[in-house]
């Protein structure tokens, strides 16, 4: 119990205490981890935790979405590459389909991916607040 609960506060130090730019990391390792318990459900059968994760997922996406900063012409591409997520999840969920499921799951891996080589090149005291992203 008392393990579990050090986990616990050790998770929300680090999302207190994390950048603009860590924060967007977490989110897309959420994005990954929910799309992979969904992909778990549809291999079960369980309904319910599929449509669960797959919903908080969706979340994930549409809160980057909504931080996009147009001001930057990139932020268009990052909008039409969240709606094909977004899509996807929405017909993965509709069908419980797991090879959509790891189509999204493969773009949000690639997200991440460019995220993090943005946050390894910018690393310092200007490391990225989200700009046109999260």
């Amino acid at each position: 119990m008392a393990l579990n609960q050090a986990y616990d506060q050790y998770n929300k130090n680090k999302i207190m205490t994390a950048s603009p730019a860590e924060l967007t990391l977490l989110l897309y390792e959420g994005a990954i981890k929910f799309c992979n318990v969904a992909i778990v459900g549809i291999e079960q059968g369980d309904i319910m935790k599929t449509h669960n994760n797959i919903k908080k997922v969706e979340a994930i996406i549409e809160e980057f979405q909504s931080t996009l900063n147009y001001d930057y012409p990139v932020a268009q591409d990052f909008n039409r590459i969240y709606e094909y997520i977004y899509d996807l999840l929405v017909q993965a969920n509709i069908k419980k389909d797991k090879e959509l499921l790891e189509r999204a799951l493969t773009e949000l891996r690639g997200m991440r991916d460019t995220w993090k080589e943005v946050m390894a090149k910018t690393k310092g005291p200007s490391t990225p607040s989200g700009g046109f992203m999260a």
